[in-house]
């Protein structure tokens, strides 16, 4: 398909390209030396999700996160920051989808009250799943360079 400046797929790739910037961007204004050192970033999602009105959030971040603080902040952080490197440069693009899909989900439950973070999670959730459904990988890719995902 043919559309003004670029083809269907080559816009599609700039949407995954976009998509992979956004992680990147919420990789890079993290304070790791917070989340790591002092584990800031756990602590806030441990307020979050003992105030949550989902009996079933805060049992599983009890179970999951809470015992692992210090493990699930790097599970968060180089989860971000894998993300946005597969998606920009097209590497095991649609594992990248998938997993960035969820996280976002995992996400937009965790903040079910903040308006702002559900309209951030939602709309990376909805480019997810446009440039999974739609093959984005295909053009623009080190996927496409090496045949992977035919």
């Amino acid at each position: 398909m043919q559309t003004f400046w670029l083809t269907g797929a080559e816009w599609l790739a700039v949407l995954r390209i976009g998509l992979g910037l956004w992680w990147l961007e919420s990789w890079r204004h993290k304070d790791r030396k917070g989340w790591f050192e002092r584990g800031t970033g756990i602590a806030w999602a441990a307020g979050v999700a003992a105030k949550h009105r989902w009996t079933a959030v805060r049992s599983g971040f009890e179970r999951v996160v809470a015992p692992r603080p210090r493990a699930m902040a790097y599970v968060v952080v180089y989860a971000e920051l894998a993300l946005g490197l597969g998606l920009v440069t097209g590497f095991l693009t649609p594992v990248a989808l998938v997993g960035g899909l969820l996280l976002n989900l995992l996400y937009l439950v965790l903040m079910i009250h903040d308006w702002a973070e559900q309209g951030q999670n939602a709309m990376m959730a909805l480019i997810s799943l446009v440039a999974l459904f739609a093959v984005s990988w295909q053009t623009w890719s080190l996927d496409g360079a090496l045949g992977l995902f035919l």
